[in-house]
């Protein structure tokens, strides 16, 4: 059995934390290959490690005092390999940054360095060979993953490697330069190592016991999903639910492959389970609730609208010339509503409007702002009666009133657009109803 681990930087910050990490990785044979994010905070007070070289770049590069922040980063290393008792000097390592940093190598060069570093203490903890995530993660020349190359090269070097530590979050292109994923990009360098080596699971270690129900900001204590598929956590995600790296499910979803989120602080913990399909029975109805709020609306309203053909695409397409993305487009006879990002919209208001009277000559058009949108999904749904008239009536008893409404076919999920003001009262409402009353 081969698995791959990765481990968030809240579980790598401290000495303290590395050996919670080891005891993890030696409890089981099967987890024969590391990804390490670079260390987080130690506590609510300290610093990313990632944002002080951010810090430290920018000074370094402008020709500012960068040597006092750059001292900060070595002390969190040296800290951690005194810890961990650990005979390693990175002082060499540490004159290669410096000098590239102040010949302007890049923020991405300087970002994944907390990685690669994390990476070199991590091999020499485990005793297991290093390899540099730039030689077997790569990017094109606009920076987007190159993920059949990647694959190519990642799969060779892996299939001489029993054992190995790959540092997340960075690559570099077919020139060398170093690239990185977004911000949590960890989990994406993970999900594609188990791709490459067929793994049986890919564990996502971090600092909660996998996905919860609901957000724990908002609802105390909500319960975890055990078992979720690729496609309700994809629509959960999308609605911010945040506990993977969004671009990680896919190359794990391909193959097939498992993930399971797991909690370095609290291993006994099953975690959650994510899989491509399953025969479980959900806990709940619901698997879960997640939303966003900062929407705003757009009702265009026209007598006879369902008889004029291509009259949604002309409308998009005035919303498409701005750059505009649209979230959510419920209709009706002769309504139809286009909900978007309020951020995106509020600078180009006027010009859509006048866009959309030009393009299909509304009776009117009206517009509405911040709104949230929420999302309930389950595949448990789809399967139990009278589960939207339930959301309904927690939302009515809540005294929630309810701006949209859109199901899919799938009856995987249901939107429901709220005031911003309600969110939070609508969220607790739904939750209450389909997972306290069910417990």
């Amino acid at each position: 059995m081969k698995k791959v681990v990765k481990f968030g930087g809240s579980s790598l910050a401290s000495a303290r934390q590395f050996k919670k990490v080891g005891d993890i990785i030696r409890a089981d044979k099967s987890r024969r290959y590391v990804v390490p994010s670079a260390p987080g905070k130690r506590n609510d007070k300290d610093e990313k490690v990632t944002d002080l070289l951010y810090q430290c770049y920018d000074a370094a590069s402008k020709g500012g005092a960068y040597k006092k922040i750059l001292e900060k980063i070595k002390g969190r290393y040296e800290d951690i390999i005194e810890g961990l008792d650990l005979n390693l000097n990175l002082d060499h390592e540490f004159g290669k940054i410096e000098e590239n940093f102040v010949a302007g190598a890049g923020r991405e060069y300087a970002a994944s360095r907390g990685e690669y570093l994390n990476g070199l203490v991590m091999s020499a903890y485990l005793g297991i060979e290093f390899i540099d995530a730039a030689e077997v993660i790569f990017f094109d020349e606009q920076g987007n993953l190159d993920g059949e190359f990647t694959n190519q090269e990642l799969s060779e070097r892996l299939s001489h490697v029993e054992r190995a530590v790959i540092p997340g979050f960075y690559g570099a292109d077919h020139q060398g330069r170093i690239h990185t994923f977004s911000r949590g990009g960890s989990d994406i360098t993970g999900s594609l190592v188990a791709k490459a080596i067929h793994a049986d699971m890919y564990e996502n270690w971090t600092d909660v016991s996998g996905f919860l129900v609901a957000d724990p900001r908002i609802v105390k204590n909500p319960e975890v999903i055990e078992t979720i598929t690729y496609k309700e956590l994809r629509e959960l995600a999308y609605m911010g639910a945040s506990v993977l790296h969004e671009d990680a499910i896919f190359p794990v979803r391909k193959e097939g492959i498992p993930i399971n989120i797991r909690n370095t602080n609290r291993p006994e913990d099953k975690g959650t389970l994510i899989v491509e399909s399953t025969c479980r029975k959900p806990r709940y109805t619901i698997t879960g609730i997640a939303g966003k709020k900062g929407f705003c609306s757009i009702n265009i309203e026209k007598a006879m609208m369902n008889s004029e053909v291509g009259f949604g695409r002309k409308v998009l397409s005035v919303f498409e010339d701005y750059g505009i993305s649209f979230e959510h487009m419920p209709s009706g006879i002769d309504t139809m509503t286009i909900y978007v990002h309020q951020s995106e919209f509020e600078e180009f208001e006027q010009s859509v409007i006048a866009g959309i009277h030009r393009a299909v000559s509304p009776d009117t058009v009206e517009m509405e702002s911040d709104l949230a949108l929420l999302a309930v999904v389950g595949r448990g749904m789809r399967a139990t009666r009278g589960t939207a008239a339930r959301v309904f009536s927690a939302l009515a008893h809540a005294r929630v009133n309810v701006k949209m409404i859109d199901q899919g076919s799938s009856e995987w999920n249901i939107i429901i657009g709220v005031k911003n003001d309600d969110f939070e009262r609508a969220v607790k409402a739904i939750y209450d109803i389909f997972v306290m009353t069910e417990l």
